[in-house]
């Protein structure tokens, strides 16, 4: 999700500062989350600036890669499991469960295909 520009930032602090307005008014007004007229205001007391935060670095994925290996492996044994049937045997070799949204995400970022049987043909 992109950041809100720097220009609405800008509006929002000024605004503010003109006083006579709350910070849930100044969200309704602007209609964007209360909690986001909050953090804005803060950094903007704490640091002077609107800009958006800079994220450095990516969020490391929820398996390691040694249950990884286990990943590839089950799918390996069995290519036409289901999400959840991974999920389940995986949490039973290695102790670790993750959603099935996870196991979906470690599948395609490896390149990893689940292709279901075709022997109702």
């Amino acid at each position: 999700m992109k950041p809100y520009s720097r220009d609405l930032r800008q509006k929002l602090v000024e605004r503010y500062q003109e006083g006579n307005i709350s910070q849930r008014e100044l969200a309704r007004q602007f209609r964007v989350a209360t909690s986001f007229v909050e953090t804005l205001l803060k950094r903007y007391r704490e640091t002077g600036s609107v800009e958006a935060k800079v994220r450095n670095q990516q969020t490391p994925t929820k398996l390691n890669a040694e249950q990884l290996q286990v990943l590839e492996e089950l799918v390996d044994e069995q290519n036409d499991a289901t999400l959840k049937e991974l999920q389940d045997r995986l949490e039973q070799k290695t102790g670790v469960r993750v959603g099935c949204t996870t196991i979906h995400r470690m599948l395609v970022k490896f390149n990893l295909s689940v292709k279901k049987n075709l022997s109702c043909q």
